[in-house]
């Protein structure tokens, strides 16, 4: 489906005081913190600390325009990404440790992070894309207000690793444009094992179902550029064919077979994969194309190039 005229949905809710509310329930949420699918109920007000490793302030790691995401995000201009550091899951095998378990990067005020925003913005970036955003959602909405303030009409894209509570994603309902999470596991043990996050299969399906009902099948521009929609990720694993399969007939079942998917095989072992043998070793291409095959035969008609 395409559309020309476009108008970010968090602009009707800034002008009518909304966004500014949901901003600050978010941010009473972080006293009892629930904000992510581990709900780990710190004082993050406080500083407590929960398996996110963030407290009162958001961290990001980088910003600025990226050409390395799916074709309907980056077009000419980029997607202008923003790297938060830490996250809410712990995947031994993860390709950003560094930013993820270890936590590179600099504490943000709602000013600075949306100062990014409009830097992003002026750069001719086509999207707002949100990386690792599940434990900052408060942060985001904070900055978001400000940036709406000063002229901020970008398309907003929440870049996710899927394991996200959905009453927070309710608060982000007419907010978010764009959901774009990784479904990794069709697995509730292997979600534990490998991602540290218990339920991940159930919590996740939840998730994708909410985001789904928010915002539909992914809309583009005449240009082919998103701009409101369901995109999702699955990274094909090695030897974990059967999680393909049971993510794809998820999709193709229960979410839309208009889905855009991108079955992605670009994983490698990184971070602690060689304590897990089973993980220790790169996708073959067979895998993958297998992966792909398995795509098309659950019905999904919209894979990404």
């Amino acid at each position: 489906m395409e559309t020309d005229s476009f108008i970010p949905s968090y602009l009707e809710l800034h002008r009518r005081g909304e966004l500014k509310k949901r901003a600050e329930e978010a941010v009473r949420r972080l006293a009892d913190c629930a904000i992510c699918a581990q709900a780990c109920k710190v004082n993050r007000l406080q500083g407590e600390l929960g398996v996110c490793g963030t407290g009162r302030f958001a961290a990001v790691a980088s910003y600025g325009p990226h050409y390395g995401e799916e074709d309907v995000l980056v077009g000419t201009g980029g997607s202008g990404t923003i790297f938060f550091s830490n996250c809410n899951l712990a995947c031994v095998f993860c390709q950003n440790y560094d930013i993820s378990a270890y936590g590179v990067g600099q504490e943000v005020t709602s000013l600075e992070l949306a100062d990014m925003m409009l830097r992003l913005q002026a750069r001719g970036c086509h999207n707002i894309n949100l990386v690792s955003p599940s434990h900052v959602v408060p942060q985001i909405l904070e900055a978001l207000v400000i940036a709406a303030d000063n002229g901020l009409k970008l398309p907003l894209v929440y870049n996710t690793g899927g394991y996200d509570a959905v009453p927070t994603l309710q608060l982000l309902d007419g907010i978010v444009d764009i959901y774009m999470p990784d479904f990794k596991f069709a697995d509730d043990e292997a979600g534990e094992r490998y991602s540290g996050a218990p339920r991940y299969f159930t919590v996740a399906k939840s998730a994708v179902k909410e985001m789904h009902r928010q915002v539909g099948d992914l809309v583009t521009d005449r240009r082919g550029i998103a701009q409101r929609g369901l995109i999702l990720r699955h990274l094909v694993m090695p030897g974990r064919l059967d999680d393909t399969r049971r993510v794809v007939e998820f999709i193709s079942q229960e979410i839309s077979p208009n889905t855009y998917v991108n079955i992605m095989g670009q994983y490698r072992p990184e971070h602690m994969a060689d304590r897990f043998p089973e993980l220790n070793r790169p996708l073959n291409r067979s895998e993958y194309l297998a992966a792909l095959s398995t795509a098309r035969e659950a019905g999904l008609q919209r894979l990404a190039n």
